[in-house]
């Protein structure tokens, strides 16, 4: 792996929005990932058919949308609210 380059290891901010669902930032890419899929299991939010879709509550709804999402789509549409 790479060292201190690999971009999963350097701070980024965090929307207003995401910080309702991980907390305060700013925080790696990686530990982004990591505390929204502690929030999408704490809530119970993938779909009980497909533990590839995620259901959005209302506060995930904010980061990534209202509709369904495969996990696949999510991760771009957190990466929106990282700056």
């Amino acid at each position: 792996m790479a060292g201190k380059n690999n971009a999963l290891q350097k701070p980024v901010n965090v929307s207003p929005e995401l910080e309702e669902v991980v907390g305060k930032g700013p925080m790696t890419r990686a530990q982004v990932t990591s505390k929204v899929w502690e929030y999408i299991k704490k809530n119970d939010l993938q779909d009980s058919n497909d533990k590839r879709q995620i259901n959005p509550d209302d506060k995930l709804g904010k980061v990534i949308g209202k509709d369904q999402i495969s996990m696949f789509k999510m991760t771009a549409a957190v990466s929106k609210h990282l700056s």
